[in-house]
């Protein structure tokens, strides 16, 4: 078959952000998106974002225009939640993002009365109702199709830093799971989820959707749901491996880390450089250690299997792309990726406010939800925690230093 791939332009940016919805005096997922949904229609129909339904009737996706920079992509994506609190604030539904819902249970859940969405869930049954997992999605515009799979490539070995960067679902069904991200292996369980094949060119796409329709698997090119794959109809290359980010700062940062990759490698190419490329065994167990370990994680950096903290790594790929990031115009952006560095990421601060709140999973869902809104530091938070005996406070002042010591940053 033939799948054409649609003209962008060079390393162009658009963001897609999945949104939990929560009862506010619960903290509990609220299956209120389609009312949501429908209320904005008219309101937001001429707008460059989109607001759209998803799996699940607990969550909301946020869709920017085609921005030239990040920062026109995430200022899309800040007017989107604007105008969604516009509907979710009368309603006392609050807004929040993680990869997991720290204590939600997958058979409260309503599936969206979409077909494809039944269709989904009669093929994957359990494994698909229990898709309570929310990310980021981030596309960059490819000029060349014969640029794709080489790029998919390279990207593939910086798979697990961007899946430790955005790790943020450390709860799962009320119970700590031991991984930074568990969304990571629970998503891999659908049909063609996980990672991309290690294919060389456009040709070899083309036969691999012939063999998936002929068969059954997949309707359509939309239904290839690789953590890094190409997206024909927009002409880009869409990063699905990152859990949902908690704030938009942190969401800017890792947009800006894929753009300039993205064209890092393309230039490479342009100049007949060779890209970065790892064995498939080698990507699948970065994977493994990312989702386990979140930035703790210690990975395989090249084909030789040289291993290094992945923290480590990505300062040391920050330093070769920051003059990209300024020519990108995203340098500020860029620059949040040092924060999430420094401060561990939402995975790491869930887990301190757990242990800091005896366990109570109503408090992680309560910090989610406060910074998402952009608001207090992670100790303000601790600090505020109910009830606040003693015993608390010194609960959560051990946490923060437990936190900072961790990350060896200076209390802020």
């Amino acid at each position: 078959m033939t799948e054409p791939f649609a003209p962008s332009a060079r390393s162009s940016v658009g963001i897609e952000w999945e949104l939990m919805l929560a009862d506010r005096e619960t903290g509990d997922l609220t299956g209120r998106a389609p009312e949501i949904i429908d209320a904005l229609e008219e309101e937001t129909r001429l707008e460059r974002f989109t607001v759209t339904q998803e799996l699940l009737t607990n969550t909301i996706e946020l869709t920017s225009g085609i921005g030239d920079t990040v920062a026109a992509a995430v200022d899309d994506i800040a007017d989107a939640i604007a105008a969604v609190r516009t509907q979710t604030e009368p309603r006392e539904v609050e807004l929040l993002c993680a990869g997991s819902h720290p204590f939600a249970q997958w058979y409260d859940q309503q599936v969206t009365d979409k077909t494809r969405y039944h269709k989904l869930i009669e093929r994957t049954q359990w494994w698909g109702r229990n898709m309570m997992i929310w990310g980021i999605h981030v596309h960059v515009g490819v000029e060349d199709v014969t640029k794709v799979f080489p790029l998919i490539d390279a990207l593939s070995v910086y798979l697990p830093h961007l899946q430790a960067l955005s790790a943020s679902s450390p709860f799962w069904a009320g119970e700590r799971t031991g991984y930074a991200s568990n969304r990571a292996l629970v998503f891999q369980q659908l049909p063609t989820a996980g990672l991309p094949w290690q294919l060389e060119n456009w040709a070899q796409f083309e036969a691999y959707l012939d063999g998936m329709i002929s068969t059954g698997v997949i309707a359509d090119a939309t239904e290839v749901r690789w953590d890094i794959r190409p997206a024909p109809r927009w002409g880009t290359i869409e990063i699905r491996a990152c859990d949902g980010m908690s704030t938009l700062p942190e969401l800017a940062a890792v947009a800006a880390l894929v753009q300039t990759l993205v064209e890092k490698f393309s230039r490479d190419l342009d100049e007949g450089r060779p890209t970065p490329r790892i064995p498939p065994w080698f990507v699948r167990e970065n994977k493994w250690r990312a989702a386990r370990y979140g930035l703790d994680a210690r990975i395989i950096v090249d084909a030789d299997g040289r291993q290094a903290p992945v923290t480590e790594h990505l300062r040391e790929t920050c330093d070769e792309l920051v003059d990209i990031a300024a020519e990108l115009k995203c340098a500020r952006e860029f620059s949040g990726l040092e924060t999430i560095l420094a401060t561990g990421g939402s995975s790491a601060r869930q887990i301190a406010v757990a242990e800091a709140a005896d366990g109570d999973l109503r408090e992680v869902v309560r910090h989610l939800i406060r910074e998402f809104r952009g608001g207090p530091t992670l100790r303000e938070h601790l600090a505020s925690l109910r009830p606040l005996t003693a015993r608390h406070r010194r609960r959560a002042n051990r946490a923060v230093a437990r936190f900072i010591r961790s990350r060896s940053i200076v209390p802020g």
